[in-house]
């Protein structure tokens, strides 16, 4: 792993990964296991910042590990860990509230967007103070870069001013995380409103695809979903919902976009419709059959994550010691 440039992502055990999840980062995260030094992680005590049944929790953050493994990350090459078993995380994330300004804080996006669905007496510290837990994920391990979407981005950019300020302040400390920007930067949408990400908490069930769904179930959610009556497979941003599944055909198969249109020339979106129903199907099932295996071999995940946090561990306290004798701690 030496002189590799080290990469840090994770999801949050929030139920089964989406279409879009895989699409948009985990398939990407497979392809850059070879070329980078990579900490995968569940993001647990991300996950509790909004209410959660402990039971919901358990399991679900088994069924990301499995999926994680399922679609192709290699345990051998990746440290995969669960965040909560590394107690560096929680350390290190109060020390840097403690260089955390109260006003960059308040001008989060997502922590402004969350705390209107809820009622004001309700909105917890953690979720107020969600950006610097993450800046301590990122930071623990010294990493390089960070695959980021654009609704991540303001976390990172957080998460560097963080850094930037504690190294002003005592020294060399930190690595400045940079964006790793994929050069395939399409998102996958909602097959009910292509304008909005596709996302497992959208309350029509039609509009995103699970990881897990079986085959007739994807094929009936992209029979029905939403594209328009202009008729003509078109890659266009006046066309959100065919560009949609036109980019999700071209994720899957390396196949261009441009090229997909040129292939449905003369043929209707019932078509393009079938065909990228088949792709998902076919590119989804081999990844359930092995999700399928892995959740019934509990020991074996447990085996895994035990393993990555040890890994985990040992580069996460070389950072935290390092921190705490800066910031002025008598080491244990």
């Amino acid at each position: 792993m030496e002189g590799k440039n080290k990469i840090f992502s994770g999801m949050q055990p929030s139920g089964s990964l989406t279409l879009g999840n895989y699409l948009g980062a985990l398939k990407n995260w497979v392809a850059l296991q070879n070329e980078y030094e990579c900490y995968y992680c569940i993001v647990d005590m991300h996950a509790i910042t909004v209410p959660k049944e402990p039971k919901e929790l358990r399991k679900n953050t088994y069924e990301v590990l499995a999926a994680y493994i399922a679609a192709g990350l290699d345990t051998e090459q990746v440290t995969l860990f669960i965040q909560s078993h590394v107690p560096a995380h929680a350390e290190l994330s109060w020390i840097l509230n403690c260089f955390s300004y109260y006003g960059e804080l308040s001008r989060m996006t997502q922590f402004k967007d969350k705390s209107k669905k809820q009622d004001s007496n309700a909105i917890t510290a953690g979720l107020f103070t969600y950006p610097v837990l993450m800046a301590a994920d990122i930071l623990l391990y010294q990493t390089d870069l960070v695959p980021v979407g654009e609704d991540q981005r303001q976390h990172l950019e957080i998460t560097r001013d963080i850094a930037q300020r504690f190294n002003n302040r005592f020294g060399e400390t930190f690595t400045i995380p940079e964006p790793y920007i994929s050069t395939d930067v399409a998102k996958i949408m909602s097959l009910q409103d292509p304008e909005s990400k596709m996302s497992k908490s959208d309350s029509n069930e039609n509009s995103y695809v699970l990881i897990t769904d079986k085959p007739d179930v994807i094929r009936k959610k992209f029979k029905r979903s939403v594209t328009d009556s202009i008729g003509v497979v078109n890659y266009s941003d006046e066309q959100p919902g065919v560009k949609n599944l036109i980019n999700i055909y071209s994720k899957i198969t390396n196949i261009k976009p441009e090229e997909v249109v040129s292939n449905y020339e003369g043929k209707g979106y019932a078509q393009l419709k079938e065909d990228v129903a088949e792709v998902v199907v076919e590119e989804l099932k081999p990844i359930q059959e092995r999700f399928d295996y892995l959740l019934k071999n509990k020991d074996y995940l447990e085996e895994i994550f035990s393993i990555g946090a040890q890994k985990a561990e040992a580069a996460a306290c070389k950072t935290l010691r390092k921190v705490q004798k800066k910031v002025g701690f008598i080491p244990r």
